[in-house]
């Protein structure tokens, strides 16, 4: 599996890269991808993947296979070393995330706690 490597360790690979690079081109103004966590969930935080036209204030921008990346200041120290895919799961298709921070993860795969 190829992949590309942002600064802090944030990893696309190719097939998410290709999923978001979809979605960019069936909306002109969208600009990026913003990965995020929020409070909530069965284990403590929950990844939040939005396709965005511009980043907020608080957001850094990265760069991953011609692909912006904006992750707020709060939710990075969370991403970092983190590697997005996009899988097949049964008959759905999702974002699916490797994360060094997380210490344990909810069965459904959808919030980790650090």
């Amino acid at each position: 599996m190829n992949s590309s490597t942002i600064a802090n360790g944030i990893t696309l690979t190719d097939r998410a890269a290709e999923h978001v690079k979809h979605f960019l081109t069936q909306n002109a103004a969208s600009t990026g991808l913003r990965l995020a966590t929020k409070t909530t969930g069965c284990s403590g935080y929950q990844y939040i993947v939005e396709i965005v036209e511009k980043p907020n204030n608080q957001d850094e921008v990265f760069e991953s296979q011609g692909i912006k990346i904006f992750i707020d200041s709060l939710s990075l120290p969370l991403l970092q070393g983190i590697q997005v895919d996009y899988v097949h799961v049964g008959l759905q298709k999702e974002f699916q995330f490797t994360n060094p921070n997380a210490k344990t993860t909810c069965g459904c795969g959808e919030s980790f706690s650090v």
